[in-house]
């Protein structure tokens, strides 16, 4: 899966820290405005910049996993 696909990047602004809870969902850090913040699509929650790397990280770990053995219908 493309984790392009899973996430939708995006600039904190007041608009959107007032409809949301103002920290990361992973970790519980501040989410402030003109941070870089990421929506999850899978799992419908904010994350902040280093949440979402590690998340991103380990997703394409596990696609490369897949790879390794074959594929899906391997």
């Amino acid at each position: 899966m493309n984790s392009a696909q899973c996430f939708v990047d995006q600039i904190a602004t007041n608009d959107i820290l007032q409809r949301v809870t103002k920290v990361c969902s992973e970790c519980y850090g501040d989410l402030k405005v003109g941070d870089h913040i990421y929506y999850d699509m899978q799992n419908y929650r904010y994350l902040c910049h280093i949440c979402y790397s590690e998340l991103n990280e380990r997703m394409n770990e596990e696609c490369e996993v897949i790879d390794e053995e074959g594929g899906l219908f391997a």
